[in-house]
């Protein structure tokens, strides 16, 4: 059967699909595939049309993000998923050494395969959440999937016996927020609370053009200043509560020279935010 309609259907067909969905512990699926003169596939990688990667980098048709929806690929993948005991199904470039090292040993065994069927279905999932998101026109849908991707690990959650980790919300709708694009330069792993005081005190930076300095404690303001000299501004945000200032998050919205950093390094806190240091 021939690819039809400019490419947009070439891999639906139950010679593909038979391959894909034939259980191979059950004589009668083999029969049929035998009768039809169907091969079975023991492998499916995917890598998907790039529809995210389409739609967000500017200016974009409604036909040419149309035509970035893969279909054929999804299919294939959710096949291979549901039918994981029998067939590998790999969407992940950074699983393909690993899979093929594990093939030159032997086998991949039924646990490896479930995860592999896990990672695809969620795969999907995202992509799906990517297209819904882009046609939607609605502040407040009937219905809503949010995609979640994990950044990071963080050191505990809201008290040291918890686990925690830091997602970030894949939306095609809306720029990435700022507490995600942070990059740690030095120092141990980031707790869930560290992460609370960085939002609070990014909220509040966001209401300042000024040089301003915010120093948090448990999502409270110990001092708060504005100067035209950032070190100064630094003294002030201290006199606010230095007590409770000690352990807590500074965060500047300029700029850290030398100065402040001086200043600061007076006291000991968990965590320094700004747009650099120089």
């Amino acid at each position: 059967f021939p690819e039809i309609l400019d490419g947009r259907v070439k891999t639906l067909h139950p010679a593909v699909h038979g391959g894909i969905l034939a259980r191979r512990d059950l004589p009668q699926h083999l029969a049929e595939l035998a009768k039809n003169h169907i091969k079975t596939i023991d492998i499916v990688v995917v890598n998907l049309y790039p529809f995210i990667e389409t739609v967000t980098q500017g200016k974009v048709s409604l036909d040419e993000a149309l035509e970035n929806i893969d279909i054929g690929g999804p299919t294939m993948i959710r096949s291979a998923a549901k039918n994981f005991p029998s067939i590998l199904v790999i969407v992940d470039p950074e699983d393909y050494d690993i899979i093929l090292q594990k093939l030159r040993r032997g086998s991949v065994d039924l646990a490896e395969r479930k995860k592999l069927a896990h990672k695809a279905f969620q795969h999907v999932a995202i992509y799906d959440t990517a297209i819904a998101q882009y046609l939607s026109e609605k502040t407040f849908p009937e219905e809503m999937t949010i995609a979640l991707k994990k950044a990071y690990d963080l050191r505990y959650g809201e008290n040291p016996h918890q686990k925690a980790a830091f997602y970030l919300e894949q939306n095609v709708r809306q720029p990435q927020a700022v507490l995600a694009s942070l990059k740690q330069i030095s120092g141990p792993e980031i707790s869930f609370n560290n992460l609370l005081d960085f939002d609070a005190a990014l909220n509040i930076l966001s209401n300042f053009t000024a040089p301003t300095v915010a120093i948090m404690k448990h999502t409270n303001s110990c001092g708060l200043a504005s100067h035209a000299n950032l070190a100064e501004a630094y003294r002030r945000a201290l006199a606010g509560d230095p007590v409770a200032a000690f352990g807590g998050v500074v965060a500047s919205n300029q700029v850290i020279d030398l100065a402040t950093a001086r200043e600061i390094d007076q006291t000991h806190y968990d965590a320094i935010i700004a747009p650099a240091v120089s």
